[in-house]
Order: C-alpha cells, then structure tokens, then sequence
C-alpha cells in the first residue's frame, strides 16, 4: 500500500501527500491507525506525537489525495490553523466534473450536518455566517464527457464543501456516489488537493486526475 511522503519541510512544517483512501485522523473508520495519516505521523516521526493531532493543520476526506499540511512545533500549530481559516493560506484542488458548472466561477453556500454522524451535509443558498462555504473554481481542459476544473476553496472550509457544493449545482464529481455522481474506475471522488500556498512557499502536489481526463469511466 501506498504511505504518505513528505514533499517539502518548512521551519516549523512539513507537506505531506497523502494517498487515496487513507484516513487523515485516528478513529472513526481506522480505530487501528494503520491506514491513517495521525497513525503514521505517530509510527514515523515520533517527535510529533505529543503535539495535539501530531501536528495535523486540516482534514482531507479519506477518499482525496494530495496535499496535506503538519505543523512541526507546538507553537506553530494555531498560527498554521488560523492561516488555513483567514485565508494567508490558500489552498488549489483538481476536480473532475461531467460538465462545466453553471454559476460562473464562485459559489457562496451554507453547509450543515443533517444529523450527528450524517454521511452527508445539506446545502442551502443561505444561513448562518459559520455554516458558509466559498469556492472559487477555473476550467481547466475539456474532455470527450467530463471537464478539469481547478478550485480554490476559500477559507476555513465546511465538511464536503466541494463535493456537496458542485453536487447543488448539477455537476457532482465523478465516483461521487454519495451525492450522485456517476461511478468511475476509482473507487473515490474524483477531487485532488492540488496545492497549498504558505507565505513565501507554494507546495504542489503531481495530479493525478489530468490523466483521467479523456480514459474511460
């Protein structure tokens, strides 16, 4: 199996890629930490396993590969995670879609749970300021029947932001079952995380969706 690697240290951080279908916290669906990036952190650079997370900035779903950002000293850790929720970090995902989104280039939604533990977010046009989510998005390429798109989401973020918010305009990822996308040969959303931009650092991570752009579902 696949395991994360890191693809560049700062002073007081480093960038992961984490693989498809990895965990990105212990628990829930991994109680045995081996397929999560927490329970690698742990096993692989001990010296974070005091920090709350071991370090861990943010959250990817367990289906979403690419960037992943860990703070390396305990200082560090809030300031990192306030960058990721005012936006001095800015953060690039690739999707695939089976048609360009019809709403320009942005979406302004709120997200809520529709129950503890819910599989699945509910989306509405408006709400309360802390349940809101903000994408920004940039055709790509065109396939034969589905589209590259570049995102970027735009501040702190909401669980299933980009997979909830395209499926409320139409066009759910591809492999995105759960919010009615059409199956594709990976067993996941088609939903990379491209890039993150630190303060005076942008890390990438390769794309692995470009590829996919014209094979077949």
């Amino acid at each position: 199996m696949t395991e994360p690697r890191v693809l560049e240290r700062g002073p007081d951080w480093m960038v992961l890629e984490k693989p498809s279908g990895w965990h990105t916290l212990l628990g829930g669906g991994d109680p045995s930490g081996s397929t999560s990036v927490e329970g690698w952190l742990a096993a692989a650079h001990p010296e974070l396993a005091s920090l709350e997370e071991c370090g861990l900035v943010h959250r990817l779903d367990q289906g979403t590969s690419g960037c992943l950002l860990v703070a390396t000293e305990p200082a560090s850790l809030p300031r990192l995670r306030a960058g990721m929720a005012d936006g001095s970090i800015r953060k690039h995902y690739r999707a695939l879609l089976p048609a360009a989104p019809p709403w320009g280039g942005r979406f302004e939604l709120w997200f809520t749970s529709r129950y503890k533990r819910s599989s699945k977010v509910t989306v509405r046009e408006q709400g309360e300021p802390r349940h809101r989510g903000v994408c920004t998005w940039e055709l790509l390429e065109r396939g034969p029947d589905r589209v590259l798109v570049d995102v970027e989401l735009v501040g702190p973020g909401r669980r299933h932001q980009i997979r909830a918010g395209f499926a409320h305009l139409g066009v759910p990822l591809l492999g995105d079952v759960l919010y009615g996308g059409v199956p594709w040969s990976l067993e996941a959303p088609a939903l990379h995380a491209f890039s993150l931009e630190l303060p005076g650092a942008r890390i990438e991570s390769a794309d692995p969706l470009r590829q996919r752009l014209r094979s077949p579902s």
